[in-house]
């Protein structure tokens, strides 16, 4: 129980971290000023950016713009009116790993774009759900691909949600794709970030050559949503939370 405490904390200030970002998130803004607010933002609160440095990430946020779906570099180039922003944060503290993420608009959107939005968040929330002592991994990463794909989204297959803990990226993983009763079952006591990655069109990607960006192949806007949840007494308990970023954007 102490431990999940600690995780939690974790969590909490990667959600406080982004709840930050989410006022500064505006066109003209650089994606490279944002990474610096969240190093500072990290470090006053005790915590250590958990990404840098991290098999050589050389930033603090991972910050994938349009049709970048992960692992973007942050860079000196200023957000245009209409794009798109996954912001993916993490934490180390007292021993423990917090690791989240949302997807920002910038200005006004195309509906299509919003709509992509709406249902990758929702389907976090699906996943979420079957996240239950009992059930098995592939319950979470069914209801995530259904929930995506009746919208004739593309889900992505190469990088995948994970266990979570003392270190960043722990057994199992847990795929935004697959079939239900699938998987290692789920126990009291587990920690996951889940974290469905959904490109517009096709579900299929190109790893770019700096060995970090990611996007979506025919290059249509990708979103992402991650949180971290904890099976306690049978059940999905959130550790991170979006409170701070909605309180930011008047959600």
């Amino acid at each position: 129980i102490e431990e999940l405490r600690l995780m939690r904390e974790s969590a909490q200030l990667v959600s406080k971290t982004l709840g930050m970002i989410a006022a500064e998130i505006k066109p003209g803004v650089t994606t490279l000023h944002l990474d610096k607010l969240a190093h500072d933002f990290i470090k006053d609160h005790g915590g250590e950016p958990a990404f840098l440095g991290m098999y050589g990430f050389p930033n603090s946020l991972c910050i994938s713009p349009n049709e970048e779906v992960v692992h973007g570099i942050p860079k000196d180039i200023p957000l245009e009116e209409g794009d798109i922003l996954s912001v993916d944060c993490g934490v180390y503290m007292n021993g423990f790993y917090g690791d989240h993420a949302y997807s920002f608009e910038v200005g006004e959107v195309s509906p299509e774009t919003k709509k992509l939005l709406q249902v990758t968040k929702e389907s976090l929330y699906k996943g979420i759900e079957q996240c239950v002592r009992g059930k098995r991994i592939g319950d979470i990463s069914n209801a995530i691909q259904t929930h995506c794909e009746k919208h004739g989204y593309g889900v992505v297959r190469e990088l995948v949600g994970h266990g979570l803990g003392r270190t960043m990226h722990e057994d199992p993983q847990v795929p935004n794709y697959g079939r239900k009763g699938s998987g290692k079952v789920i126990k009291d006591g587990l920690v996951v970030a889940i974290e469905p990655m959904v490109n517009l069109g096709t579900h299929q990607v190109k790893f770019h050559k700096d060995g970090w960006t990611v996007t979506s192949l025919d290059k249509t806007p990708s979103a992402h949503f991650e949180h971290d949840v904890a099976v306690i007494n049978g059940k999905p308990v959130l550790l991170s939370t979006f409170k701070y970023i909605y309180e930011a954007l008047g959600i």
